[in-house]
């Protein structure tokens, strides 16, 4: 997947004040490194940052959360270490109210509902399992969802996690629901979206400023990808 550039026109930039900066990530770009060495978000924040304020170092650039590689949608970086600190603090103590979209290829038989299974990751593979009973090594992981509509030939769902955990919506619709994400082959879909992205996007983030205390609300734009297009009536 070709890795796009976020600040030529900084249309990316969702918010940005003194101690944060959010962003509308695209599909294909890690949030931070990993040993494929590719450049992630959180370096080319910092990169961004040094030359927008002509720092002679190093810009600090904090990460309190993540999206996976293949998920689009807003990001929240730190630009101070109290930033980051008190930001860790609310996604550890589920203070950040989290809204997902995904595009599903058939319609869930439930209009809408309340999923909890216990997750266990396999890091070798990097792949998730999902168990409807409490599990010794198990992460007890909980969503709320509800459909909003058809959108061509998917199905637009909304996803409001309770907690956080590694591939938590796309195992959990796939296990729970039955209905894998469009282009997740990892968990089911049956074939991979031309970009090799999937199609969940991290549509809005609610939360107090870590340092000022007044009430956030961040939503991030759908891609413009042809695969989100037919969603583009619900996004108001």
């Amino acid at each position: 997947m070709n890795r796009p550039n976020l600040w030529s026109e900084q249309k990316e930039i969702l918010f940005e004040d003194n101690h944060l900066l959010v962003i509308n990530k695209p599909a294909g770009l890690l949030v931070q490194g990993d040993n494929t060495g590719d450049e992630p978000l959180s370096v080319k924040a910092a990169e961004y940052l040094r030359f927008k304020y002509k720092k002679p170092g190093a810009a600090f650039v904090g990460v309190a959360h993540r999206l996976d590689r293949p998920v689009s949608g807003v990001v929240v970086l730190a630009k101070t270490s109290k930033a980051l600190s008190r930001l860790n603090e609310m996604f550890r103590d589920n203070h950040m109210h989290k809204t997902y979209w995904a595009l599903v290829g058939k319609r869930p038989e439930a209009e809408s509902g309340h999923l909890t299974h216990w997750l266990v990751k396999d890091p070798i593979r990097n792949v998730t399992k999902a168990y409807t009973q409490a599990h010794p090594q198990g992460q007890r992981s909980e969503l709320d969802y509800r459909v909003l509509g058809p959108a061509g030939n998917r199905f637009l769902i909304e996803v409001n996690p309770i907690t956080g955990r590694p591939h938590q919506i796309r195992v959990q619709l796939a296990t729970g629901l039955g209905t894998p994400i469009v282009g997740d082959v990892k968990y089911g879909f049956l074939a991979p979206l031309p970009d090799v992205s999937i199609a969940l996007h991290a549509r809005r983030l609610e939360f107090k400023h870590p340092v000022g205390g007044e009430l956030m609300r961040i939503e991030a734009p759908l891609p413009d990808i042809a695969h989100w297009e037919v969603a583009g009536a619900f996004a108001g």
